[in-house]
């Protein structure tokens, strides 16, 4: 089992990147990498060529994804290419996603064999960049990532299967930084 963390975007309503994004005393990007080290085999950090990344640890590969098109299709369907099979996608930005809930996407998985995606459905919302994709996903993904279409729009088209997950916080503003410090200290 393959796992990566989408870590690709420029953190601009972040003030910076995410990866580094301090969040009690450690870097946010360790909160996904914790979680997918328990859960997968191999696990891989997907950025672009001049991302500024902390310390992955010992066996953490670095996959830079191409420059263009900026889009997090673009990081999971290179994903796919590096793992050559299915891939465990968790972004930075959700630490307070943990091994338990990777765990529940992959036996989701299992159960949905004849789809090319299963993704995470938090609260009544479908969540793709949260999700196990397989090879035959590459093809859509990346045409959704060209032509603009939002990651939502390629699940759709996928016809994700979806794993209902316990709604957990999306880390984009400083105040969100604020809010998951203050649970992640609780």
């Amino acid at each position: 089992m393959t796992g990566a963390v989408l870590a690709g975007g420029g953190g601009t309503r972040m003030g910076g990147p995410k990866p580094l994004a301090p969040l009690c005393g450690r870097p946010m990007i360790q909160y996904a990498l914790e979680a997918l080290r328990a859960s997968c085999d191999r696990v891989a950090v997907v950025c672009k060529p001049g991302t500024e990344l902390p310390e992955l640890g010992e066996g953490v590969e670095r996959w830079d994804e191409p420059e263009q098109p900026r889009h997090p299709a673009t990081g999971i369907a290179h994903a796919l290419d590096q793992a050559g099979g299915d891939v465990l996608v968790c972004p930075t930005d959700m630490p307070l996603v943990g091994s338990a809930e990777l765990d529940e996407l992959w036996l989701a998985a299992e159960g949905w064999p004849g789809f090319p995606a299963v993704v995470a459905l938090m609260d009544g919302r479908v969540v793709p960049v949260l999700g196990v994709y397989r090879l035959e996903a590459r093809g859509t993904l990346l045409r959704a990532a060209e032509e603009g279409q939002s990651l939502q729009h390629a699940a759709r088209e996928l016809r994700a299967a979806t794993a209902e997950l316990t709604p957990s916080l999306s880390v984009d503003t400083p105040a969100d930084l604020a809010e998951a410090e203050a649970l992640l200290s609780a």
